[in-house]
């Protein structure tokens, strides 16, 4: 039997505007979970190593931005951390974290558009494997940054060559220059599949708004 996850995969790279993202993902929400596991897929996972770095309080108020079907939630919660919120653009996999039974609330909304946030709600933003190929834009950090409470972080991987476009890098480093936000820590590159897609390489980036 041909296994699909690849398939998947290779499809929501390919994206080249957000309808067919969404479309690609409501396909997908089904069996996401499985297939993210047999590709050995690990970002929802290890950036909870980052978030217990940063959000020192178990009370702070974070968003987990491109949530998908929730898998980093479950290790957050058993963390202590429990105001967890999450966004994604999916209602598909957005019904599936709520099925997790961790997110105080879940919002669908889309990252490089105006979110339904007062400015200044989160103490940390989190989002894991959404700044990659055909994802994302650079424009997301405006929103993330106003969303987010001064000297609050946010936390986020991205995929190695993404983080070299001329789109991506400049935006960073004018947020940085604007003195928007500093960067705290930049990981060296790793993969994001353990026992899949070696070339696929991610760092986990950490700014914090000044």
């Amino acid at each position: 039997m041909h296994d699909h996850s690849q398939d998947n995969l290779s499809g929501a790279f390919a994206a080249r505007a957000a309808a067919d993202l969404v479309n690609t993902y409501a396909n997908w929400s089904s069996t996401y979970d499985d297939e993210a596991m047999r590709l050995g897929y690990c970002l929802p996972f290890v950036i909870t190593a980052w978030v217990a770095r940063y959000a020192e309080s178990l009370e702070s108020k974070i968003l987990d931005a491109g949530c998908g079907t929730g898998l980093t939630g479950p290790y957050l919660a058993a963390l202590g951390y429990g105001d967890l919120h999450g966004l994604d653009f999916s209602p598909e996999m957005l019904e599936r974290a709520g099925r997790r039974g961790v997110y105080r609330s879940l919002t669908r909304g889309e990252l490089g558009k105006a979110l339904d946030w007062q400015d200044a709600t989160f103490d940390l933003i989190l989002s894991a494997g959404v700044f990659t190929q055909g994802h994302a834009p650079a424009s997301s950090f405006d929103e993330l940054l106003r969303i987010l409470k001064p000297g609050g972080y946010l936390t986020f991987t991205i995929r190695d060559i993404t983080l070299e476009t001329h789109e991506f890098d400049g935006a960073l480093k004018a947020m940085l220059h604007q003195r928007r936000a500093s960067l705290v820590e930049k990981s060296p590159p790793f993969r994001s599949f353990t026992t899949s897609n070696p070339d696929i390489a991610v760092n986990v980036m950490v700014l914090q708004k000044l």
